[in-house]
């Protein structure tokens, strides 16, 4: 088994070719906005927001979901967008009983410089892995679902993220768009354009996949593609690989006077 693993891992690291950066179409600016973490059966798991600013050239997106049970999944990002979406940083938390261990995350995509640590739920053992790797212009960790929203209506592309388990793995990401689907806002009927997002793992990488346990499933999001894009939803893992979630967006809305 170590040496299918070593053999595994040689392969994880390759840098797969074909990806490509995806072209700025609508420069992202101040964002804040509501978000809902659902199972596939639409049970409430979390409340979120998503927060974007920029500063000093570069824009910082937060997004971060608490738990009813008292997790926490709070995930950092900054990247440039002169011509091109560029990842610059990367930072995520994940604590408490919705995720198999507590975990942190920082990566530095110049650099290559890249560091998880884990803690066992239960023994408390905790591990810490670090060092460099090669990282293209196009790991879009935590950008995802910008980059998808800035592809022009019906057209795919081919990106990297890094997958952490918990070594970090880069992985091809095909943005496939499968078609438009219904959707409504408030009493309109609109539609959405669907969009698959298929991890490409290669042969090798499949059949380590099956024998582990760990094949990562495809991602979905829906995206409104009017003339100014705007997200709709997701349903996948937050952070390949991992349990199948739903985003929504939300609206906020007043407190009844009358409940006072």
């Amino acid at each position: 088994m170590k040496s299918l693993c070593a053999l595994a891992a040689a392969f994880f690291c390759l840098a797969p070719a074909g990806a490509a950066t995806v072209p700025v179409r609508f420069p992202e600016g101040v964002t804040h906005g509501y978000l809902e973490l659902r199972s596939v059966d639409g049970k409430l798991l979390a409340s979120g927001d998503l927060r974007q600013n920029q500063k000093n050239g570069e824009v910082a997106k937060r997004m971060w979901f608490r738990f009813k049970d008292g997790s926490v999944y709070d995930e950092t990002v900054t990247f440039t967008q002169k011509d091109i979406f560029v990842l610059k940083t990367y930072h995520l938390v994940k604590r408490g009983p919705a995720f198999e261990d507590d975990s942190e995350i920082s990566v530095n995509r110049a650099t290559g410089e890249y560091k998880v640590t884990t803690k066992d739920h239960k023994g408390g053992k905790e591990d810490v892995d670090e060092g460099k790797m090669d990282m293209p212009e196009d790991v879009y960790n935590g950008l995802i679902l910008t980059v998808v929203k800035d592809l022009p209506n019906g057209r795919g592309e081919t990106v990297h993220f890094l997958a952490f388990t918990p070594k970090p793995r880069l992985i091809e990401l095909e943005l496939v768009p499968v078609g438009k689907e219904k959707m409504t806002v408030g009493d309109r009927a609109e539609s959405a354009m669907h969009y698959v997002l298929k991890p490409r793992l290669g042969a090798w990488l499949k059949l380590f996949a099956k024998l582990t346990g760990r094949d990562p499933e495809d991602m979905h999001a829906w995206i409104d593609t009017d003339e100014m894009p705007a997200f709709v939803g997701y349903e996948g893992a937050l952070s390949p690989p991992g349990p199948v979630w739903r985003i929504d967006t939300v609206c906020p809305r007043r407190a009844d006077p009358k409940s006072k």
